[in-house]
């Protein structure tokens, strides 16, 4: 990329023309506008990486010929397609300005509804409780689990995941974000390497964001996608029911009586899922929550 211009303003210009030649950006990130891809790339070429949400902040620093080399190269590796909060390290999520990168699913904007809505019911437990547990399984860079923690000092959270990578992701944004003393992150399938005595009955609140995608459609997904972001995170198996069906059978040992378990599911898979709770004994009320545009995406079943 050469610049022809002398000035910040100028070679601003000319980068957010030369990204915007065969933009197409992906609906499940609406934050990553074009001028705000630009101002991300630009932050994270002068050494101060912050999230698309966070880069509309301030002006921009002026680059060294080094820098200007360095953003020559990232607007590269973002017009072949790599994520932007691999390129920038930084995605933000409920207002945490978060560390990013290949070993967990990028958190998306749409899976705040999931945070939010186990936030609110956690703020009717701590009215009640002087401390109180959630666990967070599928926790991927601890995005949900942190967003909880964040919400109050008594709150404890027990994040958990398959992925090796992915915990140590978790533990970094725990450390980055301040909140070591409220989570605990662990190796696990599910449910399956937390399953401890103390634990059982004691959750106000299971949270899930589960690999829901239908095996059959990942070739098929963005590139962006598919080729850059860990399968095991949106492969959710042969008809995308797998691992929710284990979730649905295993929350109630954690869940105290009363508690919920929430979690996201697909567009258009909402109801589905709510009328296989509504059969299930072991739940006693089910609440769907939509996104704006009233579709389904979250669940909530309260424990029997």
């Amino acid at each position: 990329m050469n610049y022809s211009g002398t000035g910040v303003e100028s070679r601003f210009r000319e980068l957010v023309a030369l990204l915007g030649s065969g933009w197409s950006p992906l609906p499940d990130k609406p934050e990553e506008t074009l001028e705000l891809t630009a101002r991300a790339l630009w932050f994270a070429a002068a050494g101060q990486p912050r999230s698309v949400v966070r880069c509309g902040e301030g002006s921009l620093p002026t680059l060294a010929e080094g820098e200007l080399e360095g953003l020559s190269a990232l607007v590269a590796l973002r017009k072949a397609g790599k994520p932007l909060a691999h390129l920038t390290g930084r995605q933000n999520f409920a207002g945490l300005e978060m560390l990013s990168g290949p070993e967990a699913l990028i958190p998306r904007r749409e899976t705040e509804l999931l945070a939010r809505t186990a936030a609110e019911i956690l703020a009717d437990a701590l009215r009640e409780s002087a401390d109180v547990l959630a666990i967070d399984v599928c926790t991927g860079s601890g995005n949900v689990a942190l967003a909880l923690a964040a919400c109050d000092a008594r709150m404890k959270v027990v994040g958990a995941d398959i992925s090796a990578e992915a915990l140590l992701l978790a533990a970094r944004n725990a450390e980055h974000l301040g909140l070591t003393s409220r989570t605990d992150f662990v190796a696990s399938d599910l449910f399956e390497g937390i399953d401890a005595v103390h634990l059982h009955k004691q959750a106000a609140v299971i949270t899930c964001n589960p690999p829901y995608i239908a095996s059959a459609k990942v070739p098929v997904m963005a590139p962006e996608i598919s080729q850059h972001e860990p399968r095991l995170a949106f492969d959710g198996g042969a008809f995308g029911l797998t691992v929710i069906s284990r979730l649905l059978a295993d929350a109630p040992r954690f869940l105290r009586p009363g508690g919920s378990l929430c979690f996201e599911v697909g567009a258009g898979n909402g109801q589905f899922w709510a009328d296989r709770l509504k059969r299930n004994a072991a739940y006693t009320r089910i609440r769907t929550v939509s996104d704006d545009n009233g579709v389904i995406r979250v669940l909530v079943a309260i424990s029997a």
